[in-house]
């Protein structure tokens, strides 16, 4: 029996975690589940389920939810203290790190300095703290797994050790990566037209069920800007080893090309079932509950080169991968600000990728070699991107 606490679980991957861990009981316990503000969510889940800790971001909400739960066995915790104890308790075994955003570092840092067994949806800990973060792995011995579902189809089909870092390419007969993006609802239209599209258009997923930040991010692509960044450290191979395509279908999640012509696959409904239940019975195999895959019945995949002009995005990431430093700092921040506005109706969708490449362009790329110095990068960036954001996309 695995002690599971489970870091965003109101989320889309919280969610579906519950639901996995739910349909194999006799394997798994929840210790503890958190939220940033959906407090409505997390009474409903504590209460289903009973974990020992709640942890919900402001003490507010916190006051709330004790007086809901007073009758149960649950302790209610806020803020950053409660997370980083829910993440490093001895009675842990696994930590679930699916809180979306930069927030998400520390937390998660925290579960891997503790040794713990660490399922990373949260794929801002890479892009932000990169070499530092996978270093920390090393040391601490922590079996790393990745949950995006196109990083966890790259573990199945790397011979990678169980820090999830694959060694000795070249001797393995490594060629490159192939990363599948669906291009999002926008795919094929008129780009005169993104000016106008709405945020419940932009979340609007073909494929997948997500969040809404993160759906904007598959819109806009920058999801896959920022998954090329995190298969870079995950995996030690550099940004020119990693191929991006458009697979509509998202039934290939990534491909892996070996010298010798041969091509490894990982396929699979998008349902993030399947990966979140690799993880968290790796490296045996269990129930997800997601339905067979029927190839008839999909009949076709189709593949092909993003176009640039339409996904800026992709562009950015690339030259934020190429410079290194800080530059995937700034560019993470920088969207999780223009993606807020956008949400908030303050800004046009269209102009994402200018305040990105404005913040690019305007804050200096740092060397850094502490969390500290990663986190203060950080703060700069967002500082830039809000005062950018008050006057206006084009800076």
């Amino acid at each position: 029996m695995q002690s599971v606490s489970i870091l965003g679980s109101t989320g889309s991957i919280g969610v579906n975690t519950l639901d996995v861990v739910s349909t194999n009981s006799d394997r798994f316990s929840v210790f503890a589940l958190s939220a940033n503000s959906n407090a409505e969510l997390l009474l409903a889940q504590c209460l289903k389920v009973m974990p020992r800790y709640a942890v919900i971001q402001d003490q507010k909400s916190a006051d709330r939810l004790k007086k809901d739960l007073k009758d149960t066995s649950v302790t209610v915790l806020s803020g950053k203290e409660g997370l980083e104890l829910i993440a490093t308790h001895d009675e842990v075994d696994c930590v679930m790190a699916a809180i979306v955003g930069g927030v998400g570092l520390e937390p998660t840092f925290a579960a891997v300095r503790a040794g713990k067994k660490v399922l990373l949806a949260n794929k801002e800990s890479l892009v932000m703290a990169g070499s530092i973060f996978m270093n920390a792995v090393a040391d601490s011995g922590t079996v790393l797994l990745p949950i995006d579902s196109e990083h966890n189809a790259m573990f199945q089909c790397l011979p990678v050790n169980s820090q999830a870092r694959f060694e000795n390419k070249v001797q393995e007969g490594f060629s490159k990566i192939v990363l599948t993006g669906s291009g999002g609802p926008f795919l094929n239209t008129d780009p005169a037209l993104l000016g106008q599209v709405t945020p419940d258009q932009a979340c609007a997923h073909p494929n997948w069920k997500m969040g809404r930040k993160i759906s904007v991010d598959s819109a806009t692509m920058v999801n896959k800007a920022l998954e090329l960044i995190e298969a870079c450290f995950l995996f030690g191979v550099d940004e020119a080893s990693i191929d991006i395509l458009i697979h509509p279908q998202s039934i290939i999640h990534s491909m892996v090309h070996y010298r010798d012509g041969s091509v490894l696959a990982q396929l699979g409904n998008p349902d993030m079932r399947t990966p979140i239940a690799y993880g968290l019975a790796w490296p045996e195999r269990i129930e997800a509950g997601v339905k067979d895959l029927d190839l008839v019945e999909i009949a076709g995949l189709d593949f092909f080169q993003p176009d640039l002009e339409r996904f800026p995005c992709l562009k950015l990431g690339r030259q934020a991968a190429s410079v290194g430093d800080s530059a995937p700092i700034i560019l993470n921040a920088a969207n999780e600000l223009a993606v807020a506005a956008f949400l908030e109706g303050s800004l046009r969708f269209d102009q994402i990728p200018d305040i990105i490449d404005a913040v690019l362009q305007q804050q200096p790329v740092m060397r850094t070699d502490s969390l500290e110095q990663v986190l203060e990068e950080d703060r700069k960036a967002r500082e830039l991107s809000i005062d950018l954001l008050r006057k206006g996309a084009k800076g």
